[in-house]
């Protein structure tokens, strides 16, 4: 591994799962390249949606979150506060669930996507559980991929982080550090860089952002099911500089989350982690 960036794996070569599952274990993330989610759909996606988040706030908000459930659209000025931060991402962001809100128009289009991408997390699991220690892998109380079949909790995220202007609050980045809460995210590379891991000696780490790029990490979740043998690592998305300032972020993390039933560690299930990381983010 550079020390300055993450190296991808290529998909299709015969030891691609064992170099990814060893990337994972030693940075808790992973990248792949000659991967099948398409890159025209996601190139499609991050257009339709740009459009989208280009609208007036007041017709972005008539798709306004449900507290509740969590779908739809969060706006900017309820935008999250990483744990330990006391300013809020300059972001902007919506939530889509199969059975949630959507624009009429996006729908079928992100919802290909989510189930696509979310079949292909399927199998990168089942990588991941191949390849753990058996003394690792004892503490899993089914197998990962089965943790996600007929889950209602897959989160797609659809990310707008909006040109700077210079008036952002002091200390206010893109994304702030933070860890994921899920099994694991998967992320095509966004279409401008910015994001970057935590190295194990604390330097920060460049994530490839090359378009048909993959980026997949480890989240809390699989960390506690793991018993900490895969680590849930932090990441974040710094602020462009010059020129840069003035363009558009769009960004697609699908957030693998078990169904709430499913045991993780013997102090929690699904439900309850996601319950308690929820209530310290302050979204509910």
């Amino acid at each position: 591994m550079s020390q300055s960036t993450l190296q991808a794996v290529d998909y299709l070569a015969p030891n691609a799962k064992e170099l990814f599952v060893a990337s994972l274990k030693e940075t808790g993330f992973g990248v792949l390249k000659n991967h099948p989610v398409e890159q025209a759909s996601v190139q499609s996606i991050y257009t339709n949606w740009q459009t989208w988040f280009n609208q007036a706030d007041a017709e972005k908000e008539a798709s306004l979150y449900n507290k509740g459930s969590q779908d739809g659209f969060f706006p900017a000025r309820i935008s999250e506060t990483a744990k330990g931060f006391t300013q809020k991402d300059i972001k902007e962001y919506f939530h889509y669930y199969p059975w949630g809100q959507c624009p009429a128009e996006l729908r079928a289009e992100v919802h290909d996507y989510y189930t696509k991408t979310s079949a292909f997390a399927a199998e990168l699991l089942s990588w991941i559980e191949e390849l753990s220690p058996a003394d690792v892998a004892t503490h899993y109380s089914e197998p990962l991929s089965s943790m996600i079949q007929d889950s209602e909790q897959i989160l797609l995220r659809i990310l707008h982080y909006p040109p700077l202007d210079g008036d952002e609050e002091a200390g206010a980045i893109r994304a702030a550090a933070h860890e994921d809460i899920n099994l694991i995210t998967i992320l095509p590379a966004a279409n401008e860089p910015g994001l970057q891991v935590q190295a194990k000696d604390g330097s920060w780490l460049d994530v490839p952002s090359d378009f048909g790029n993959l980026i997949i990490n480890i989240g809390d979740m699989l960390q506690e099911a793991s018993a900490g043998y895969f680590p849930s690592t932090s990441h974040r998305v710094i602020n462009p500089q010059g020129a840069d300032m003035s363009k558009s972020r769009i960004s697609l993390p699908l957030f693998l989350h078990p169904r709430p039933d499913v045991v993780l560690s013997d102090k929690h299930t699904a439900k309850s982690y996601l319950t308690e990381r929820l209530t310290e983010l302050g979204v509910i």
